[in-house]
This record gives C-alpha cells, sequence and structure tokens, in this order.
C-alpha cells in the first residue's frame, strides 16, 4: 500500500449509546410491522452520507462502504494534487537528490520532496510595517511605511506509519529534512558543482494554484516529536557506502546481507518552519496588477508569489 494511503477507522456518533436506545425502544413498539430494519437503514445511511460528504469535500476519494472505506491522501484519484508538500525544484537540484537511484530518498521520488499525509495546522504572517514619527503639537503621530514581508511559516502535521512501506517513506522525509538543512561540504565530488552553496532552495505547495504554488523557500529548522507509549515499525533500506570487510559482525543478518534496519514511530509529528525566498531577478518581475488578479501565482514564468 502506497504511503499515505491510511485505513479509515469506524465512525461513529458521540452519541451512539442513545441513538441506539432509542432505535432500541421503537423497536421494541413497532417490530410487529416489520419497520425496524428501515430504522437501522436511515439512521446509518445519514450518519455514512455526511461522513461520505465530509471527506469527498476534502478532496479524499473513499468508496460507499464507509466501516472498511480507505481514505487516500496520495492524491493519484484527484485530478490535482493539493496536498501541503516541499519540493525539489527541476535542475542541479534534482540530479544531486537523484531520487530514483538513491535507496533511502527512492519513497519520495513520485511527490520530488516531502507531503504531508495528513492536513497540517499551519501559521501563517502577513505584515505591513510602519515607523511612527513624533510630530511637535500633534495629538497623534505620523506612520511612514517602511516595507511589507512575509514571516516564516510554520507547518505542523502528523505522520502516521501502519507498515513498513509507511515506516521507509517516514526515515526518507526524515533524512530530505537533514539534507535541507545543510549547506553543500565535502570533500566528496558528488555534489555536482554545488559545493560551498547554501542550503537548498525548495517549492512550496499546498491548496491550488492561488494559494501557495512553485513558492520557493527555504528549511530554517525542523522538529520531530517522538511519543512515549507509540510503536514502532521495523523497516530495511539497501545498505549504501558498505564495502567487503566493512560490516560490524555484532550487526544483524539484514546487515550482513547488505541492508540496513530503521524502526519509525506508527504516529508522530514533524513542523518545519520555512522562510519564502526570492532573488533580486524575481522582485523586478513582480506587478502589483498582476497579484491582485491573481497572475504571480506560479503558473507563468515566475515563481509564485504569496
Amino acid at each position: 500500500m502506497p504511503y499515505g494511503e491510511l485505513s479509515a477507522p469506524r465512525i461513529m456518533p458521540i452519541n451512539i449509546v442513545k441513538v441506539y436506545e432509542i432505535l432500541q425502544r421503537k423497536a421494541t413498539i413497532i417490530m410487529a410491522f416489520g419497520e425496524i430494519g428501515k430504522i437501522v437503514k436511515n439512521v446509518g445511511s445519514g450518519i455514512f452520507n455526511r461522513t461520505l460528504g465530509r471527506l469527498t469535500g476534502a478532496g479524499i476519494s473513499t468508496d460507499s462502504r464507509i466501516v472498511n472505506a480507505r481514505a487516500k491522501w496520495s492524491g493519484r484519484s484527484d485530478k490535482t494534487d493539493w496536498r501541503v508538500r516541499l519540493q525539489v525544484p527541476d535542475g542541479p537540484l534534482t540530479q544531486f537528490f537523484d531520487f530514483a537511484n538513491n535507496p533511502i530518498m527512492k519513497p519520495l521520488e513520485p511527490s520530488q520532496g516531502m507531503f504531508w499525509p495528513l492536513t497540517p495546522t499551519m501559521q501563517i504572517a502577513h505584515q505591513a510595517a510602519y515607523n511612527a514619527m513624533d510630530m511637535t503639537h500633534s495629538n497623534f503621530p505620523h506612520q511612514a511605511y517602511q516595507n511589507s514581508q512575509i514571516d516564516s511559516l510554520n507547518i505542523i502535521g502528523e505522520f502516521p506509519v501502519q507498515n513498513s512501506d509507511d515506516a521507509k517513506h517516514w526515515v526518507a522525509t526524515v533524512n530530505f529534512l537533514r539534507t535541507a538543512t545543510k549547506m553543500f561540504f565535502g570533500s566528496d565530488d558528488g555534489l555536482n558543482g554545488l559545493k560551498g552553496n547554501p542550503p537548498p532552495i525548495l517549492h512550496l505547495y499546498g491548496y491550488g494554484d492561488h494559494m501557495f504554488n512553485r513558492v520557493p523557500v527555504v528549511v530554517n529548522s525542523f522538529n520531530i516529536e517522538l511519543r512515549q507509549g507509540i510503536d514502532y515499525i521495523s523497516t530495511k533500506q539497501t545498505q549504501v557506502g558498505y564495502g567487503q570487510g566493512r560490516v560490524d559482525p555484532t550487526l544483524a543478518a539484514a546487515v550482513e546481507a547488505g541492508e540496513s534496519q530503521t524502526w519509525a514511530p506508527t504516529l508522530s509529528n514533524i513542523s518545519v518552519l520555512i522562510t519564502p525566498i526570492y532573488s533580486r531577478d524575481e522582485v523586478k518581475k513582480f506587478s502589483m496588477k498582476k497579484f491582485v488578479n491573481g497572475e504571480l501565482n506560479g503558473k507563468g514564468d515566475e515563481v509564485g508569489f504569496i
């Protein structure tokens, strides 16, 4: 099962006990008329229809059998993928991450980056800064405009893990964030001319064309909450860089066979603090008229402005 396809829990109303009591009382009265089946059907269909309506409205695909349904956050069944995600832009960075041939990053190949499988919490702040100019013999200061800016965005979301494939995706996500917060430094020759560059600039996507679409951002920090009392699922990754004679004999048989093992929590929180970043050339392309018309949304030659 690809990561992001979660088994939907059985959804019941809060007052289900009271509903059953009402059904039982009414069933006792009219059982002779054979209407108990209609009552159960009407109540049950009302609950399920409301649930299906909420899932469908949120862009989550599901079948009509809500008890056995699978809520899909993969986006493959939808026309557009509106999940919140950080994607590697095309170019040298794509060659550097090399998702297709990187064993630990392989689960991120379809999305070319990380995404939140469940709708995350986002904190977004825009501000216009003014300087107060104190005037003599005046009841009110004059406000001189200084600049406008977009504060850092904090994205907080849960990452559920249900099987070993999901665990591989979780491990790849953590490794992706670790890489995105480090500069291109080292003695190896696999940096493709990026040596000395600061941490990579990623593209933020989420919620459609006029919200976040190809917005250039840098990752300031990320936090992973490993909760107590949570089960862990073991997963194996192809061992990279292990030659003959380098395998520790104390490691498990899986490592000796050329694989490494990692344990991922079945439920964890991952929060990422990002900051929009624009080059001088991109800022020169900004047009207030185009912005108010919704044209600078990342679908043209420009990156997405927010």
